[in-house]
């Protein structure tokens, strides 16, 4: 009786600290399993603390998507139906020509032309273009405002494209072809068949961009509430303890807002409103009581639209590079009529660029959209074993990754210069050989040491197979080693995050300031920003990315370089979700048995080749900013290493035997 009273003793005190840490830490607060409600959408998992932060859009506030009937324009006749041919577009998707420039073109002309011609949707062919393009300068002379264009054909499947207000564009007979114009005017825009364009200084850059500047969770004390800009060209601004209608003529004893000059920046405020041209946009505050309802906006609410801003600011704004291809992927979006984007994969991360309506148009396929869609990915995965140029069959590799409790398949893509066994392992799930597509045509040559080697492709693993048949795939090299509980556990970890890489062995990039570039290195540390895709879980939609979004001198640099293929799929899933990836254990016996040194194996090792440092300089450059992002956060399971129970570890092979 008193060991009993001791111990209910013991509970109550228990409980009322953890009570205690949870109303003063709620911080601590991470996650509870969904409760499900009546026409709530389910998000997956639910976080306690989404009422603190909600991030971007919530589904419920996002439109549904429905049948768009062609919109008739002002002042003319022409529709998508009426004046664009999409059966030139049937089979291969949006495939644009871009006219060469015509004489002497401004710095951002030329870098739209650059834009185009690097892109997935560039094709040097104009009779197999679905779309032709003529990138108008306003540099042009007024006197060849009316190229020969063989294949105009009075404009139809044509887009006419400037950024900058061009004097052709007033004088150009359009005819049939779209525009798509910087702040283009009311009388001459055709809604549903042109596509209006932000006026882009020269300074802009082609690709990367500036990262937006929120760096606040909540408005800076003493920054304006809002900013509205005033038909002569200058701002007023309201502070935030600015109760009165500033803008209501009885309002005479009261200052009122601050006025600066014509033509100013724009100020640092919260909120800024820039109405159209018609006079009575002054009264459109009065009319609305805005700032009232400004004022009483939570800051919750307004980290959440300031979040948004950044969003679209970083997927579609913030380089001539994504404003072009923005333009393309709206004119595809409607030629492609029910198969475009829905507008959860405009409106959410990373965004429409980036979730390829040729994958799927369905956001629950994609690793990024299952928190929002309240889905988890499918609960198998597929092992994809790569065999390079001297590889030997990855016979010891087959029998433990087959043993894994969630592997559905196993896929050897045979890249050797050998023919592979006739006979393999027999395994408790399929086994397929695939023939690496290109190494029988294309070797590279790469020089180590004394010896000259001849190198297949490495670049052919991250090709968008359709004998994969799962969500994950689990990457591997000949020579990787790994036990089967390594595998069960490190695919547990993905499925809690499926649009990152989940990895064993890791690099960190870091900045030299005696070369003044960028390098990386193996050393074992506790900050990374890499995983090596020897051997790391990721979603299958990463291969699809990697064939058809990244730009053609970036796949070229990964063909002509095996080493770099690795940094250069750590740079894609980065720059997409914005993220680290994750490290679990990885056993140190494994160290114990490294391969011979291969020239370009993407093999289990744990320090980068000299050779390959400069990689990461030119994949920066070609993607215009640095997108690796550090951690420190290491999964481990739970009792791993404890001294406990052996029989109480599920992982138990995970420590040394």
């Amino acid at each position: 009786m008193q060991s009993w009273r001791r111990k209910s003793l013991w509970l109550a005190l228990s409980a009322s600290w953890l009570l205690i840490l949870l109303r003063v830490f709620p911080v601590l607060r991470l996650a509870e399993p969904a409760r499900r409600q009546a026409g709530a959408p389910q998000g997956w998992p639910r976080w306690l603390d989404a009422e603190l932060l909600q991030s971007f859009s919530q589904p419920g506030e996002l439109l549904e998507d429905g049948p768009q009937p062609p919109q008739a324009p002002r002042g003319g006749s022409c529709y998508r139906g009426a004046c664009f041919d999409a059966s030139r577009c049937r089979g291969g998707g949006l495939k644009v020509f871009v006219y060469p420039a015509v004489g002497p073109i401004s710095e951002t002309p030329r870098k739209v032309l650059t834009s185009i011609e690097g892109s997935r949707y560039h094709t040097a062919s104009a009779a197999e273009a679905c779309l032709l393009i003529l990138v108008l300068s306003p540099d042009t002379p007024a006197g060849e405002c009316h190229p020969e264009l063989p294949q105009w054909d009075g404009g139809k499947n044509h887009l006419v494209l400037s950024l900058h207000p061009a004097p052709c564009l007033r004088i150009f007979q359009l005819g049939q072809a779209m525009v798509a114009e910087a702040s283009p005017t009311m009388d001459t825009f055709r809604p549903g068949f042109d596509v209006a364009l932000p006026l882009l200084p020269e300074a802009h850059p082609l690709r990367g961009g500036a990262l937006g500047q929120l760096q606040q969770h909540s408005p800076l004390p003493g920054v304006a509430l809002i900013a509205m800009a005033e038909e002569r060209g200058g701002w007023r601004t309201v502070g935030t303890n600015f109760s009165a209608c500033p803008w209501d003529g009885r309002c005479e004893q009261d200052h009122g807002p601050k006025q600066t000059h014509p033509r100013a920046t724009l100020p640092n405020a919260t909120f800024c409103l820039i109405p159209g041209r018609n006079p009575d946009a002054l009264h459109f505050l009065q009319a609305l009581q805005v700032l009232a309802a400004l004022q009483e906006m939570p800051l919750t609410r307004v980290l959440a639209l300031r979040q948004q801003a950044q969003f679209l600011w970083d997927a579609y704004f913030s380089s001539v590079e994504k404003v072009i291809h923005t333009t393309l992927e709206i004119i595809q979006d409607r030629v492609s009529g029910a198969s475009a984007h829905p507008s959860l994969l405009w409106n959410s991360p990373p965004g429409a660029l980036l979730a390829l309506s040729t994958f799927s148009t369905s956001p629950s396929d994609f690793p990024f959209y299952h928190l929002q869609q309240g889905s988890r990915p499918l609960g198998r995965f597929s092992a994809l074993i790569w065999v390079g140029a001297l590889g030997q069959p990855p016979l010891k590799l087959i029998q433990a990754v087959a043993g894994a409790q969630h592997c559905a398949q196993i896929l050897v893509l045979w890249s050797s210069k050998k023919p592979p066994p006739p006979r393999w392992p027999e395994t408790a799930v399929p086994l397929t050989v695939l023939d690496g597509h290109r190494k029988r045509t294309r070797f590279c040559v790469m020089r180590e040491g004394r010896g000259t080697t001849l190198l297949s492709q490495a670049s052919d693993r991250f090709l968008p197979y359709s004998a994969i048949s799962t969500d994950a795939i689990l990457s591997l090299d000949a020579h990787s080693s790994l036990s089967t509980s390594e595998v069960d556990f490190a695919f547990m970890v993905w499925q809690s995050f499926p649009e990152r890489m989940v990895g064993f062995l890791t690099w960190s990039h870091f900045w030299d300031e005696t070369q003044g570039g960028w390098g990386y290195t193996g050393e074992r540390a506790n900050e990374f920003s890499m995983v090596l895709t020897s051997a790391a879980f990721y979603h299958r939609y990463y291969h699809t990315l990697f064939t058809h979004s990244l730009p053609k001198a970036l796949r070229t640099l990964a063909d002509e370089s095996p080493p770099c293929v690795e940094v250069l799929m750590n740079f894609l899933v980065a720059a997409v979700t914005k993220l680290p990836p994750i490290k679990v254990p990885y056993g140190p016996w494994h160290q114990e048995a490294k391969p011979p040194l291969v020239p370009g194996s993407p093999r289990l090792r744990s320090e980068p080749r000299p050779a390959a440092q400069d990689c990461i300089n030119q994949m920066a450059a070609g993607f215009g900013h640095m997108p690796l992002v550090s951690s420190r956060l290491r999964l481990d399971p739970v009792l791993f290493k404890d001294p406990v129970s052996v029989l109480r570890k599920k992982y138990r092979s995970l420590e040394k035997p």
